[in-house]
């Protein structure tokens, strides 16, 4: 999955050697060629290759966490009576008589 940024960078590394070592070239240009030809379209397409990875990732924590929590709700509510913090069922107050 990775050969094709490895041999990419590999290239762009050979360009900026050349650049480099040419009479015209500098130093300067073959790190700026190194950088914009090979590390940022580099780390942009394996980071976008990354994303479906990320996102199911994301899902199945939220899913261990809504199981989690679950099962600590489930064995909350067995162990104590009135663990569901609903209100009554008979929520009328009585009638209070007068003297």
């Amino acid at each position: 999955m990775y050969i094709v940024p490895i041999a990419w960078l590999y290239v762009a590394l050979m360009m900026a050697v050349a650049e480099a070592t040419h009479t015209n070239g500098t130093v300067l240009g073959a790190v700026m060629t190194f950088t914009f030809y090979g590390l940022a379209p580099v780390a942009l397409v394996v980071y976008l290759m990354r994303a479906p990875g990320r996102r199911r990732a994301i899902k199945s924590r939220e899913a261990a966490e809504l199981v989690a929590l679950a099962e600590a709700s489930a064995g909350e509510l067995s162990s104590q009576p009135d663990a569901g913090r609903h209100a009554a069922a008979d929520a009328i107050a009585p009638m209070r008589k007068e003297p």
